[in-house]
């Protein structure tokens, strides 16, 4: 009796737990599909998002990649670098030439000038203190000929190659993009033939009067004083003063740099690179630049900067007085008759005004 009373307390709980059992595989059998609907759906949104990606993307990046890492190619085209399509190293090139070498350059030459003008406007220039009427031979027809030979085909090559170098800043606006490019091809066309006949001077002249410019010790006193521009008195110095020697140097460092750079551009078809027409380039701009500033100062102190000296380039003669206040050394080889002033004397004599 109480052990059927004990069975039917039991059998509800059982039955509760079958109940609960027969819930939780009907709710896993269907949730069971259900995630791996989930799941593919997610794969799917993944791939999607892949595909998608790929499309955003060039499918030949890579090899445009290649091409713009100077990567050589094939072609059937002979010369140099002719299977590398892209050089990327010409952009640095191009930042290099456009930024420091333009810019700094148009501020080194215009500072140059601004400082002439002001010294100008102070001093005055330098005066010659005295005129004897006496003359002295500086140079000879050949020196002078040789002089504005080359002085002017410098001039005409500053003019054409800077006006190439800062024509889109300075010329586009006056002129116009048409005007420029019309002006552009007569500059090159002028630059590139006028360069060999600056070359054939520049070398005939730095050989003819290297023997004058050879440095001495009382160069050093002459630069101490800064040649007695800024006072101070008449410092010593040859034919050639140190500042002269100076810029002389100047013409064979920078003007060699100027011609050999100048060679590379002239002649691309003897096998250069593009490298090496990019540091020809950049060399040629920085040499030339070099030698603009160094030519604004030599004109200067040939003309309106020293009173006497244009006289010279002109007549080939100039007053004994200028004489000793500038070259004072040189002056006293020629009076005195010494072995220097004998080496010298296609450039040096002195003789009596008429009266």
């Amino acid at each position: 009796m109480n052990q059927s009373r004990s069975g039917m307390n039991h059998r509800p709980g059982r039955i509760r737990l079958m109940l609960w059992s027969i819930v939780l595989i009907a709710a896993g059998a269907m949730l069971l599909p259900l995630t791996a609907y989930v799941w593919t759906a997610a794969v799917h949104a993944e791939e999607s998002s892949e595909q998608a990606s790929a499309r955003d993307v060039n499918p030949r990046s890579g090899y445009w990649r290649e091409v713009r890492d100077s990567h050589p190619g094939y072609t059937a085209v002979t010369g140099p670098e002719a299977n590398i399509l892209i050089q990327s190293r010409g952009e640095t090139w191009r930042e290099l030439r456009n930024g420091p070498v333009k810019i700094i350059g148009a501020v080194v030459v215009l500072a140059v000038i601004l400082a002439l003008l002001a010294y100008h406007l102070i001093h005055g220039g330098f005066r010659l203190e005295h005129r004897t009427g006496r003359k002295v031979l500086r140079w000879a027809v050949s020196d002078r000929v040789l002089h504005w030979y080359t002085a002017i085909l410098f001039i005409i090559l500053a003019i054409t190659g800077l006006s190439l170098l800062w024509g889109r800043a300075v010329l586009i606006p006056v002129f116009g993009k048409e005007g420029f490019a019309a002006w552009a091809g007569v500059a090159k066309w002028m630059h590139d033939y006028l360069a060999l006949a600056f070359t054939a001077g520049l070398v005939v002249m730095l050989l003819k009067w290297f023997h004058h410019n050879i440095p001495a010790a009382y160069d050093l006193e002459w630069i101490k004083k800064v040649g007695g521009y800024l006072g101070g008195g008449h410092p010593p110095a040859g034919f050639a003063n140190a500042g002269e020697k100076a810029y002389y140097w100047t013409l064979v460092f920078a003007g060699t740099a100027l011609v050999v750079s100048g060679f590379y551009m002239l002649f691309p078809n003897l096998g250069f690179d593009r490298a090496a027409m990019q540091n020809a380039n950049i060399v040629h701009g920085v040499s030339a630049l070099v030698l603009t500033a160094f030519v604004c100062l030599h004109v200067y102190l040939g003309t309106l900067g020293s009173e006497g000296a244009f006289e010279g380039m002109i007549t080939g003669e100039v007053d004994e007085g200028w004489a000793a206040q500038h070259h004072g050394v040189w002056l006293e080889e020629i009076q005195h008759g010494s072995g220097a002033a004998r080496h010298e004397a296609p450039a040096g004599r002195s003789a009596e005004a008429p009266t």
